[in-house]
């Protein structure tokens, strides 16, 4: 007597389908979280360099908030010789996986330098 394997491959795919959708979707959240991270420490840098140029804070600003990822927060500080920037975002998600994202560079401004 001979047992048939007809309907064991469509449970399997019936299993492994789904799982394989969402560790697709995971590997794309991941990889667009880690693309915005990328983005705020950029941001971050492109800040400082203007504020350390001298610039305006308006302008040092402007120059992160055209980097920095839609919706991102922006502080620039100044502690004595050096200029801070912070750059803050949340990357996209649903409920928990909508996480905290950051980024900050220091840079010496260039009036104190020589």
């Amino acid at each position: 007597m001979r047992r048939s394997d007809d309907g064991y491959v469509t449970a399997e795919a019936a299993v492994v389908l789904p799982t394989l959708t969402v560790f697709g979707m995971a590997l794309i959240w991941g990889l667009m979280a880690a693309s915005a991270q990328i983005q705020c420490v950029d941001a971050a840098r492109a800040g400082a360099r203007a504020a350390a140029r001298s610039d305006p804070p308006a302008v040092a600003v402007a120059a992160a908030r055209a980097a920095a990822p839609e919706g991102a927060t922006v502080a620039l500080a100044r502690e004595g010789d050096l200029v801070r920037v912070r750059v803050d975002a949340r990357a996209a998600g649903p409920g928990p996986l909508a996480v905290r994202l950051g980024g900050e560079a220091v840079a010496l401004a260039e009036e104190t330098v020589g």
